[in-house]
């Protein structure tokens, strides 16, 4: 019989709201040890694929990180770092800030079809609905999801015009109100649904794959909820088709996260760092109005984590993430773009986190 989760990532938007719990503001001694920090990563010259958490000493900036790290996990699952000093560095110093502190976080997973390490968060003007639709290149409105990974971390950068509000609602509180209200359906969320990868499949993998969205291991619940990857299978011949109750739930799902008393609401602001722990958290944006002026458009940068604190998941999610045990490498979409140096890169970036790489 499914019972309640109830943890404390079983919050309602009054609550964390209250609480406070979901942002830290910097002080000017992290924010001082953050810049030396960067500072000696700068100078000493080494790509991308070549940085660990080691090339990056952080001060008390450090001290902020395990904060979050252990509110993403045993806490709300939400951490927003408000002050981070992004006006002082050009887009690209901003992009290697962010790298080497998601090196102490954990291993970056990539995103996509050309297996980037790391997103830019604008509107390319791709397309959000479709069989190979993703949000982040665009300026839609989206529907509350989870990414691919244990954690998301969204560098803002630069806002829109107007819009682009960010939305977070507890997967866990969610799923307790469903419980009692409509048990059958989070019986149904339990099982497996069809989602697609989207056209960015690699050469090993299928083009789409079943995966519960709802899930418990070893007493610890994970929610996959990625609508929109679920929907682009219903437009493929061959795919099962969703039953009622399968789209009653989905429906549910979302229209409980866009009510008042599950979502919350925030506007990201130039050097805030959000991290949401996907498996405890839904989030979604607002439809935004850009600017006209390139250099004043929006701007995040987004980096996918395996963390070393995650906790295990299903066999049912072990397809997708590559593993399901705690600690490992895992998670991301693999696409068509992994290198012999991005393996040698992850493996190293494991081991100085004392986790167990999961090779591609």
């Amino acid at each position: 019989m499914i019972q309640p989760v109830a943890t404390a990532a079983a919050w309602r938007a009054r609550d964390l709201e209250s609480s406070g719990r979901w942002l830290r503001r910097l002080t000017a001694p992290e924010i001082a040890d953050l810049r030396a920090g960067f500072a000696r990563l700068k100078a000493g010259g080494k790509p991308m694929l070549e940085i660990t958490r080691d090339d990056m000493p952080l001060g008390a900036f450090a001290a902020v990180l395990a904060e979050a790290a252990t509110e993403l996990e045993a806490g709300c699952g939400l951490r927003t770092l408000r002050g981070l000093p992004v006006g002082e560095y050009s887009v690209e110093d901003a992009r290697l800030l962010f790298w080497g502190i998601g090196t102490h976080l954990g291993v970056a997973r990539p995103q996509g079809k050309a297996s980037q390490l790391m997103s830019d968060v604008r509107d390319a003007g791709g397309t959000y609905r479709g069989a190979g639709g993703r949000g982040y290149n665009t300026n839609a409105e989206l529907d509350f999801h989870t990414d691919g990974s244990d954690v998301v971390g969204l560098l803002c950068l630069r806002t829109a015009q107007s819009g682009g509000l960010s939305r977070v609602a507890s997967s866990v509180a969610i799923h307790d109100a469903l419980l009692a209200e409509r048990p059958e359906l989070v019986e149904t969320l339990y099982g497996p649904f069809p989602h697609s990868r989207q056209k960015e499949e690699a050469a090993d993998e299928t083009p789409t794959y079943l995966a519960p969205v709802y899930s418990l291991a070893e007493g610890r619940f994970a929610s996959r909820y990625i609508r929109n990857h679920i929907r682009s299978t219903q437009l493929i011949e061959g795919e099962p088709r969703l039953t009622e109750i399968q789209h009653a739930a989905l429906d549910a799902i979302q229209a409980l996260a866009s009510s008042d008393e599950f979502c919350f609401s925030m506007w990201l602001e130039p050097g805030d760092l959000q991290l949401v722990n996907n498996h405890v958290a839904i989030h979604s944006r607002t439809h935004y109005q850009d600017f006209e002026e390139p250099e004043l458009k929006r701007h995040l940068l987004r980096l996918w984590l395996a963390v070393p604190q995650g906790r295990p998941l299903c066999d049912g999610l072990a397809g997708v993430y590559k593993s399901a045990a705690p600690g490992t490498v895992r998670g991301g979409f693999k696409g068509q773009g992994v290198t012999p140096a991005m393996m040698a890169w992850q493996a190293r970036a494991a081991a100085a986190l004392g986790m167990r790489d999961t090779p591609y």
